[in-house]
């Protein structure tokens, strides 16, 4: 579960000065008195330590509703798996609160593991608005957002420059650049995510999306993958490895590998998540002050990102429903979340920290990634979604290293996507 990541001291430190801890906003309470007691919070591996201060600030103010922290594993599949056991036992789970990706809303939802959670409870106005999405499922809000985040294209700004070029908007522009430009300085053109892994289904996703096409429709129920749009993205994808403005190094990259070969001054262009930005602009960086973040181009124009992040459920068995609703409700504040980007480096799902001057300041991205956040749409809804991002990750990856053309791998989609949905 990447969404966790470690970025820039530097950069983190400058914005604690600039915002300091604050604790306030911990009386989340707008709820019926119910059942109040301790709790669990489960997550994936917390890589920058932000998040136990954030709990300390509620333990300090709840002391009868002490939450316990526990920590999985950072790999998606595990944490995932662990989750899912848990919640398959029933009254005898130990996780009360979970901090889940985005993409698991649905599943768990439909599983029955997690409850429905009161709209009035939370205040989702305040929220940016497309992430809401990602916490519904049968029109119900199954979840609460805590933590988004969307794709950016960063670039070489001094290469660029040096070209007299403005940072691309349009796939062909990308193309042009990553084919010619780059070779000319010493760099591969463009690279994403392309490990047969998560990564790969969310950047397939991203270019079927800013196509215009989609992959799921009616919470899973309808395949819509078989469409003009959906080949024009996987073939951009194809056309990028078989013209070699693409690497066919690439394909072994997911998040980590991808930024590693950006900061070391190896790419052009590089899809990423916004942490990415920050780790690259730290000191110490070889392309520190080089580098700017649009949003990912599309055939004609911005392209759409696929949303990221994780959501807080809570568990059907959880001991203390009430108290869990107001943990949620404290963690999705707006004290907290500034504290959630300035400590964590994770984009808080609060719409108007993306407008606060010394965030800004400290996190030049932020304008960039709030205009992608609010062009970006979900990972397909499924209640099979495990199964759904494997077919994904397979047939697009069989399209990208050239076995079948784009055609038949969007004719395969559509088969193998429609065999799942008939189980």
């Amino acid at each position: 579960m990447r969404w966790i990541h470690a970025a820039g001291r530097g950069l983190l430190v400058l914005a604690v000065v600039l915002t300091g801890y604050v604790a306030s906003g911990a009386h989340a309470d707008d709820g019926s008195p119910g059942d109040r007691g301790p709790l669990t919070l489960a997550t994936a591996g917390d890589l920058t330590g932000y998040l136990g201060p954030l709990l300390q600030g509620w333990n300090r103010t709840h002391p009868g509703e002490k939450v316990t922290l526990v920590e999985l594993p950072d790999s998606a599949d595990e944490t995932h798996a662990q989750m899912a056991t848990d919640l398959r036992g029933g009254d005898r789970g130990r996780f009360d609160v979970l901090n889940i990706d985005v993409s698991w809303t649905s599943e768990f939802a439909a599983a029955g593991w997690i409850r429905p959670l009161p709209r009035d409870r939370f205040p989702l106005k305040s929220f940016l608005r497309p992430v809401v999405d990602t916490a519904t499922y049968d029109g119900r809000l199954y979840a609460v957002p805590y933590v988004t985040n969307a794709g950016l294209l960063l670039y070489r700004k001094d290469v660029l420059a040096a070209e007299g070029v403005p940072a691309p908007r349009t796939w062909a522009e990308l193309e042009h650049d990553a084919r010619t430009i780059a070779p000319r300085h010493g760099l591969d053109g463009y690279a994403g995510q392309f490990l047969p892994y998560e990564g790969l289904t969310v950047n397939a996703a991203e270019a079927v999306y800013s196509a215009g096409g989609s992959i799921l429709g009616d919470e899973g129920a309808r395949v819509t993958v078989n469409s003009a749009a959906a080949r024009e993205g996987i073939g951009f994808l194809a056309r990028g490895v078989r013209e070699g403005w693409i690497p066919k190094r690439a394909l072994t990259y997911k998040e980590e590998e991808s930024k590693q070969a950006f900061r070391d001054g190896r790419l052009l262009f590089l899809r990423n998540w916004p942490y990415a930005y920050a780790v690259a602009s730290a000191p110490g960086s070889p392309v520190a002050g080089r580098i700017g973040a649009v949003p990912l181009p599309g055939p004609d124009g911005p392209g759409r990102s696929v949303l990221g992040g994780s959501n807080l459920a809570v568990g059907t068995h959880a001991r203390h429903p009430d108290s869990a609703a107001r943990l949620i409700a404290y963690l999705t504040g707006e004290a907290v979340q500034r504290q959630v980007l300035v400590r964590g480096a994770l984009p808080p799902v609060r719409a108007a920290l993306y407008d606060d001057p010394a965030l800004v300041r400290a996190f030049p991205y932020l304008p960039t990634l709030r205009a992608s956040v609010m062009r970006a749409a979900p990972r397909p809804k499924s209640a099979r979604y495990d199964q759904v991002s494997l077919v994904v990750q397979a047939v697009v990856r069989d399209a990208m290293t050239g076995h079948g053309t784009p055609e038949d791998a969007v004719r395969r989609l559509a088969r193998e996507l429609a065999a799942l949905s008939d189980r």
